[in-house]
């Protein structure tokens, strides 16, 4: 059974070899007694959950400033994405706490190591023994030099040793861990998520500030965007949310945008969007017990994120929303997508929120923002939240949920192909044979085309094809968009072995009674 109680003197527990000692971050050990005693425990459970997450058994031994793990080597990943924790390292090697017998078992685990190198040793102990750390780096040095040069300020191996009352433990690496406070150490939030680079690297890094995040996500591109969406969110809670369960609620949102755009002039139809979705997340924070909104704005990314737009949205919010992008640019938001796991999935996800065909203003006053929405139906906005959609994002199929999915990888035999591109990005390429029908005008004219053939779509990424093959599928038409978009289609084409398929792509056949 695992003790979550720290304790100072050693027991039947200790480490094995191959096992981790892991070290607790500033920010949790300069706390006070009792919070850091709340944060330990939570860390201990958080632990225990990436380690079954990664399907393996564990056991949790906490000291005062020390967490050790028994694990398989497997969950050794996940455990490095526990907030929390500062650095970590494997244990190589164990003995009693007896001078004779450290200086016996560092040599045999280190001596070939150290050969014709530079090393160190470095030691800490902690209890009472009849020698200090300073004896054990001077025996243990003297007893790994023959063949060896000691160097203190560069060396090319550490030979780590950590004495604890009566046992003493080997090292020889310290590995990042994900830093950070405990997570759910700090109050709930909702973060808006588009599943672009913003939103998803702004969630990892408030996740890293210790607030449990469950998202909001209002969507303006069907299901096909959706499942993006989906698959970002659920990347963050399985990889980066040990210990909570968190959710994404869903909204359709293309309503909304008919309303906006109805009451709102193009130049302020922008901030009307953001304002209407900070307003439909703070009512959902409210549901969900949330003190906070989380967003991916940066200031001066885009229009709408002028300091004066900023301004003119955050009112429509009564609680507070925090930006951790604020100060970012763009590359450096991409770098850290990069290092949390996100990018590749971000990079497929096209967003919708550019709804405004006007020049947007840049600097809007609260007042005249409140003006145009004044004839705003807010029945619309409610009816939205009372029919979202509420995903388990641990607990989630997102091969099942997609089902009948409306992607292809293939160009089925005899399909009509139509590209829904601009016609200057037609022209530049297109598949051979297909024909150009740009976005707008299929989305307005598909249900005129003839219902006894195949379609397949492509559009820049894949996604506002996905979406035309949605309705034309509900429609009862048998319509795909190409996987990827037209990147994945050129490489398509340019395949030494390509041939149009002579199967259907899977998916759904739409019922044409």
């Amino acid at each position: 059974m695992i003790d979550h109680a720290p304790r100072a003197s050693a027991g039947p527990e200790l480490p094995a070899p191959d096992d981790l000692v892991l070290r607790l971050t500033g920010e949790i050990t300069t706390k006070g007694r009792r919070t850091r005693l709340r944060f330990q425990r939570r860390l201990v459970d958080h632990l225990r959950d990436a380690v079954e997450s990664a399907g393996e058994d564990c056991l949790v031994r906490p000291e005062w400033s020390r967490i050790y793990l028994r694990a398989g080597s497997a969950a050794f990943p996940s455990v490095a994405r526990v907030f929390g924790v500062s650095s970590f390292s494997v244990v190589e090697a164990e003995c009693p706490a007896d001078l004779g017998e450290i200086v016996s078992v560092g040599r045999s685990t280190y001596g070939a190591r150290v050969q014709g190198r530079r090393f160190a040793v470095r030691a800490r102990r902690a209890g009472k023994h009849a020698f200090n750390s300073a004896d054990v780096m001077r025996e243990l040095g003297a007893a790994l030099g023959s063949g060896a040069t000691v160097d203190l300020s560069n060396p090319d191996i550490s030979v780590h040793v950590e004495i604890r009352d009566d046992r003493a433990l080997f090292y020889s690496e310290r590995l990042e861990g994900a830093r950070g406070l405990p997570l759910g150490a700090e109050a709930r939030a909702v973060c808006l998520l588009s599943g672009g680079f913003d939103s998803a690297v702004a969630a990892w890094m408030m996740l890293r500030r210790g607030v449990a995040l469950d998202y909001v996500f209002c969507n303006l591109g069907g299901d096909a965007y959706q499942r993006l969406v989906l698959e970002v969110a659920q990347s963050i809670a399985s990889r980066w949310s040990y210990g909570t369960r968190p959710t994404l609620i869903s909204l359709d949102f293309e309503p909304v945008v008919t309303e906006l755009q109805r009451v709102f002039r193009p130049s302020y139809q922008q901030i009307g969007l953001k304002r209407v979705m900070y307003r439909t997340a703070a009512a959902l924070a409210a549901r969900l017990g949330a003190d906070a909104i989380v967003t991916g704005e940066a200031v001066g990314q885009v229009s709408s994120q002028t300091l004066a737009n900023l301004r003119a949205i955050d009112d429509s919010s009564p609680i507070p929303v925090l930006r951790p992008l604020v100060g970012m640019d763009k590359e450096e938001i991409i770098a850290r997508s990069r290092e949390i796991g996100t990018y590749e999935l971000s990079a497929r996800v096209r967003e919708y929120c550019s709804i405004s065909t006007g020049r947007p203003a840049t600097a809007a006053s609260p007042e005249a923002v409140l003006q145009e929405e004044e004839a705003l139906d807010r029945g619309v906005l409610e009816d939205a939240i009372d029919s979202a959609g509420l995903f388990d994002l641990r607990g989630l199929d997102l091969a099942r949920l997609a089902g009948d999915s409306v992607f292809s990888q293939d160009v089925p035999d005899g399909s009509v192909v139509l590209d829904t591109r601009p016609a200057e990005q037609y022209r530049t390429w297109h598949w051979p044979g297909a024909k150009n029908l740009d976005y707008g005008t299929l989305l307005s004219s598909f249900n005129r085309m003839d219902r006894e053939k195949t379609y397949l779509l492509y559009c820049e990424v894949g996604l506002k094809s996905a979406r035309v093959a949605e309705l034309m599928q509900s429609a009862g038409y048998e319509a795909y968009s190409f996987l990827g978009g037209v990147r994945a289609l050129r490489r398509r084409a340019m395949a030494p072995d390509r041939q149009p398929a002579e199967a259907k792509p899977s998916g759904r056949k739409p019922d044409r009674r």
